[in-house]
């Protein structure tokens, strides 16, 4: 990456950057390759430092943090996602129904901890800067938390996976969650066997990283990029980075 002279005093030194842009690139959305090792107390601590330090609108800082190692409160929401997970089969087309059936879509008992992210919806006093138009800018703030974890995660060689496909009104029951608490995001976490070289959705053809260049517009949805140098550089960007 060239460097333009004068204006890098505040950039990482090389190699500090490229392990950024290695986890950012590397990082896995994990589903089927956990290890049962426990994640060791001081890690996920920097985990959750890490997640903690996500910014947010106002500084309203809306997370909580739900450490869930219990076996019976996962087999309860492993119970939910496979409720759900059925549901969510039916809305696909018989062939696509097929494809759907054969992928592993959550880690929820093989990996050895689960983490619920929440969003307090109330929390702040009053007003909060920044949310005066946007009032879900508490929800797009957690989910920079959830982030800063899972890039933080790639860094520690723990791997990640999201499970979407749960009933947010019954996890919230299952977790004993207050009336205005959100659970944003529960996260399979643990050590894994192997990060996949592609993203699993991608490798079994369910759906493939579509071309930066066509989702990068200029002052205008639908318009060409006014700097040329830019569109090579994104071309050029785009070639060693994996799909």
């Amino acid at each position: 990456m060239a460097e333009h002279s004068g204006r890098a005093d505040h950039a990482f030194p090389p190699p500090q950057r490229d392990g950024l842009y290695r986890a950012i690139h590397e990082r896995r959305d994990v589903r089927a390759q956990f290890l049962p090792d426990p994640v060791p107390p001081e890690v996920l601590a920097r985990l959750l430092d890490a997640a903690h330090h996500a910014p947010s609108v106002g500084f309203m800082q809306p997370w909580d943090f739900l450490v869930i190692d219990s076996l019976e409160v996962r087999r309860r929401v492993h119970r939910l996602f496979l409720q759900e997970n059925e549901r969510g089969a039916q809305q696909f087309s018989a062939e696509r129904q097929q494809a759907y059936r054969r992928l592993k879509l959550e880690g929820i008992l093989e990996s050895p901890l689960n983490l619920c992210i929440t969003c307090d919806r109330s929390r702040g006093d009053g007003p909060v800067l920044g949310r005066t138009s946007i009032v879900d800018t508490d929800l797009f703030s957690t989910c920079l938390a959830v982030q800063n974890l899972w890039l933080a995660a790639r860094a520690e060689g723990i791997g990640v996976g999201w499970v979407s496909i749960l009933d947010q009104q019954e996890l919230a029951t299952i977790l004993d969650l207050l009336e205005q608490v959100y659970p944003l995001a529960y996260l399979c976490l643990g050590y894994v066997s192997e990060f996949l070289q592609q993203p699993e959705l991608a490798r079994s053809g369910w759906r493939q990283r579509l071309p930066l260049t066509e989702l990068v517009h200029g002052n205008g949805w639908g318009q060409a990029l006014a700097d040329e140098a830019l569109h090579e550089a994104l071309q050029e960007v785009a070639r060693p980075c994996q799909p």
